[in-house]
């Protein structure tokens, strides 16, 4: 699913990257690890084609990102690859379903069609009475479920999530966890996790830890 060779990225004397290279395989739930200021971030943003590296190939679903430029990189974003952020990144003036749509409308996915998507997916995450509330009327678990159904509308390759429990309780978290397996198992699909979590880490099938810009080990 994700191929990346020696991916170096500095910001002025700052090397961050210092050639990292990674297999992610379809399906399979990947933990990134480690202290903070090791890379993680950056590398994540790399890996989805949010930054570019100073230097390396990466390859998603058999696709040189890298050689994409402009509306071609945009739409392989929108059509192939899922966010989660921590703080969930919801427009506070639309409704959880307005927010799922997002990406499609961004697609050029028809309204209806969109529709029918995000409701199937808020459903299937248990918001099928939260539809037409707004994030603030929703709690934090609430609003992270509705930012995973946005990252699925489009029926992405893969999915990269920066602290995705990082600003939830601990029964929230826990409950967060169980989704991305239970998404996996169902819908097949590919995650890569930035996370602080150790039960989500010690979850997942594989975990990279990094260290000062390189990766360290594997578990």
């Amino acid at each position: 699913m994700l191929t990346a060779q020696n991916l170096t990225k500095s910001y002025s004397s700052i090397h961050v990257l210092k050639g990292v290279s990674l297999d992610i395989k379809e399906g399979e739930i990947v933990a990134i690890v480690g202290a903070s200021g090791a890379g993680k971030s950056t590398l994540l943003h790399i890996l989805g084609t949010l930054d570019q590296p100073d230097k390396g190939a990466l390859q998603i679903a058999g696709v040189d990102v890298l050689k994409l430029r402009g509306n071609a990189l945009a739409q392989f974003r929108n059509k192939e690859i899922g966010f989660v952020f921590q703080f969930h990144n919801l427009l506070p003036e639309f409704t959880a379903l307005e927010n799922v749509c997002m990406p499609a409308y961004l697609g050029k996915v028809g309204e209806k069609q969109a529709q029918e998507r995000a409701k199937e997916l808020l459903g299937y995450l248990g918001l099928q009475d939260r539809i037409h509330h707004l994030p603030s009327q929703l709690s934090g678990g609430e609003q992270q479920r509705v930012s995973i159904a946005r990252a699925l509308v489009n029926r992405p390759k893969i999915v990269f999530a920066d602290e995705p429990s990082g600003n939830l309780d601990s029964n929230n978290a826990q409950e967060l966890h169980k989704l991305f397996f239970r998404l996996r198992e169902e819908m097949r699909q590919t995650f890569v996790i930035v996370t602080h979590n150790q039960a989500l880490a010690q979850m997942s099938d594989r975990t990279l830890e990094m260290r000062d810009g390189v990766m360290l080990k594997e578990e």
